[in-house]
Order: structure tokens, then C-alpha cells, then sequence
């Protein structure tokens, strides 16, 4: 076989292979072999059937048909290997002599990744600024994870009085302008539950079983429906039960049943350790992203219409799936909600998608540049712990391992080149 590779634009590059005739003639014994596998002929047995009589009951046409389909897979798989391509669309296949006893020529045309011309990354980065701001715990937000712990494992008194603030009540409500009428449950602190001004109101001095009559609240012009914002919208509500919360006294019996801490004093400092995880956590995202946009607000980009339409309904699947985990509502009350079709959904991730690319390419040039690589014993760990949080063996079975490899040698690599830009960011 030989090869040759021509670059047409960024994205898209033109493969010719040439399979000499001896080893063409190795893929067309092969299919006269393949095809002769399930053809019946008088005389002889299935799968007994000699060449030449396969050849003159099939034809020279669909055997060099079959043989070229084969020399086409399995070269081209050949070529992108070899020469590392990265591949994102289906390859275009142009045949350009195909007869007995000839070479076999052929062309295929396909889609890569865009080559990228880094700018001065170092030199951009190390312009970024760092913000000075420390991160800080304050004893009230240790408290506050402290009486949610608490009122998550309160005991639950049932009342047989009228609702007030700060019971822990039961309802179901509806509303004809919302999901076509969809009845929802729903339990939380009466006065807490974040509901618009004017419904749990209507829930004080309620018994368990009692309904109100339909009401009307008016939504919040900023509300984050859109098509609801600043109107006025219909509620019923029921109050299926009415509960006193009683939370369990803060001691150290309480620290030793949250987890495993000796007393009250180690579960706060654990919380604090929490948060300020947290916090570090969400500042080194705030400043890589900073640094990221900067270098590719500096690159000159065209992207193939292919690789955005894949990344925006890989985000667009993702979306979906999202309202089957743990989700009240589906995806189908989401668009009736929102009034939206599901194109317009799935364009609206067009912009995050583009970003996406950007972002994953840049990493991916700069790790090439500065030789950044993930060892097989850091995949390995890697893998493990992603492993731990299946229960058994079983449920980690249908993991395809390969992908999963894959996907956590990109991780890492993408961590170990972010960790470098911030290096150089914070020297400077």
C-alpha cells in the first residue's frame, strides 16, 4: 500500500491510497471466500462451494465490490493510526480504479481536527492578574451547615393544628397555566420554602386536608420564566400534613452520628475545611477560566460546522438526560413551560459549544508544546477511584474501559496544562 495525505483547508484533509494488484487480489480471494460462506448451489454443500463456481454465480462486480468495501476499511483505520489523525467526521470515499488484476486507487476526503497557531501563551498569561481576595470562613457559615445538618435530621411530630411558620408542612398544588395543570408535591419549612411572595402565605392557619380556593399571585418581573414573568398565575394548593420539626440537640452524640468525628469542636472544623475547599476551589476555576479566555480571545479560529453540531447535541443529550435524574418535571414540560421546540433548546448551546471547542483544542495544542503527558500508573489510579463509587463488579460492567481510559488521560493531561498556566500567571 501507498499513501499520500494533502491538506485541503484547516479542517479537511484528501487521503489517496494505491493498493498494489497482488495484495488486492489477497481482498478478493477473501470475498469470494465471505460471500461463498451462505451460498446454496446445487451439488454442493453450504460454505463447500469452490472459487470458481462462487465467481460465476455471484459475478466478477459484486466480489470487487465487497473486496474494495474490505481494502477501504482496513487501510484507511491503517492510515489514521499511523499517522495519528484526529478524525471527526464520517470519511467521504471516492474510488478511482477498481478492475481485476490492477491496482486498486482510491481517494477519501474527511474531516480532523483544526490545526490552531498558538499565540505567545506564556507572555499572554503572565499578564493575567490574580485576585489578591483570601478566602475566608465565617462562623456563620460553619452555623448555617450546622442547623441544616440538624433540620435534616430532625424527628418529625405530626400536629393536629392550623400551619404556622417554621412547621414542616406537606402540600400539593396546581396551577392551570403551568404545565397543563400537573399536580406537584412537594414538603419544606413553611416560610422557608423560596415560593413567590404570596403562596405560602396562603398555607398559614390551614389544616391537613384542607384545600384553598384558586388564587392568584403575581410573578416577579425578573422571574426566570420567561413567559411568566410579570404576569398574574392561578394557584390551588392542598395541605396533605402538617409536622412539627424537632431537631436533635448539638452535642458530641450528635458530631459522632453526622460521621466520624469525636465531638462538636471536629465536626465544625471538618465543615470549615468544607467550605474553604470549596471557596479554593471555586476561585482557581474563576481564574483559570480568566486565563483560558484570554488565550482564546488571541487565536483566529474556524471551527468545522461538524465538530459544533456534535459538541452542541452532546450538550443537548446531556440537557435531557438531566430531567430523568431526580427531576419532578421532563423534559416534554420543560419546552411546554418554557414554549420552546426542541431545535430551539438544542441551538441555544451552539455559543457554550463553540467555547468548548475552543478550550479543548487550546489545552490540547499547549500540552503537545510543552511534552505535558499522563503516565499509564496515573491512569490507572485514576480509573480506580472512578471505579469506587460503583457498589460492585457487576454494575461497573457495562463501563466501556477504553473510552474510560481515554477520557481520563485527557483529564489528567488538561489538569497537569492548567496547573502550568496558572504556575506561570502566578510568578509573574
Amino acid at each position: 500500500m501507498t499513501q499520500s495525505i494533502k491538506k485541503i483547508s484547516n479542517s479537511e484533509i484528501e487521503i489517496k491510497i494505491e493498493i498494489s494488484k497482488e495484495e488486492f487480489a489477497s481482498y478478493y480471494k477473501k470475498a469470494i471466500s465471505d460471500l461463498g460462506k451462505n451460498i446454496k448451489v446445487k451439488g454442493f454443500r453450504e460454505g463447500h462451494v469452490p472459487d470458481s463456481v462462487v465467481e460465476k454465480e455471484i459475478g466478477n462486480a459484486q466480489i470487487l465490490e465487497h473486496a474494495a468495501q474490505e481494502a477501504i476499511g482496513q487501510n484507511y483505520i491503517r492510515v489514521v493510526r499511523e499517522n495519528d489523525l484526529q478524525v471527526v467526521d464520517r470519511p467521504k470515499v471516492e474510488i478511482l480504479k477498481l478492475a481485476l488484476g490492477s491496482p486498486f486507487n482510491f481517494k477519501i476526503k474527511v474531516t480532523v481536527l483544526p490545526e490552531i497557531q498558538l499565540p505567545d501563551y506564556r507572555k499572554i498569561v503572565s499578564l493575567v492578574k490574580k485576585e489578591k481576595e483570601k478566602v475566608k470562613v465565617g462562623e456563620d457559615e460553619i452555623q448555617k451547615t450546622i442547623d441544616w445538618l440538624r433540620r435534616s435530621r430532625s424527628k418529625l411530630i405530626a400536629l393536629g393544628r392550623e400551619a404556622r411558620k417554621g412547621d414542616f408542612v406537606e402540600v400539593e398544588y396546581f396551577s392551570p397555566q403551568i404545565e397543563n395543570g400537573r399536580k406537584r408535591k412537594d414538603s419544606f419549612v413553611l416560610g422557608q420554602g423560596g415560593f413567590i411572595p404570596g403562596f405560602e402565605e396562603k398555607i398559614e392557619g390551614m389544616k391537613a386536608g384542607q384545600e384553598t380556593e384558586e388564587f392568584s399571585v403575581d410573578i416577579p418581573k425578573n422571574h426566570f420564566v420567561k413567559e411568566l414573568a410579570g404576569k398574574k398565575v392561578n394557584f390551588k394548593i392542598k395541605l396533605i400534613a402538617v409536622f412539627k420539626m424537632e431537631p436533635p440537640e448539638l452535642n458530641d452524640k450528635f458530631a459522632q452520628s453526622v460521621g466520624k468525628f469525636k465531638d462538636v469542636a471536629s465536626l465544625k472544623e471538618s465543615i470549615k475545611e468544607g467550605i474553604l475547599a470549596e471557596k479554593e476551589s471555586k476561585a482557581r476555576e474563576k481564574f483559570r477560566q480568566k486565563i483560558l479566555e484570554k488565550i482564546i480571545n488571541s487565536i483566529e479560529w474556524d471551527i468545522p460546522k461538524v465538530l459544533i453540531e456534535a459538541e452542541k447535541n452532546r450538550l443537548f443529550e446531556e440537557f435531557k438526560k438531566s430531567f430523568s435524574r431526580g427531576s419532578q418535571s421532563s423534559f416534554e414540560d420543560y419546552l411546554l413551560r418554557t414554549k420552546k421546540t426542541e431545535k430551539e433548546v438544542r441551538e441555544s448551546f451552539e455559543k457554550p459549544a463553540i467555547r468548548n471547542i475552543k478550550i479543548s483544542l487550546t489545552l490540547r495544542e499547549i500540552s503537545k508544546k510543552e511534552n505535558i503527558k499522563a503516565s499509564p500508573q496515573e491512569i490507572e489510579n485514576q480509573i480506580n477511584e472512578w471505579l469506587k463509587r460503583y457498589p460492585d463488579v457487576e454494575s461497573a460492567k457495562s463501563l466501556d474501559l477504553e473510552k474510560l481510559k481515554e477520557y481520563t488521560k485527557e483529564r489528567i493531561i488538561n489538569e497537569k496544562t492548567l496547573q502550568l498556566l496558572e504556575e506561570v500567571a502566578e510568578k509573574s
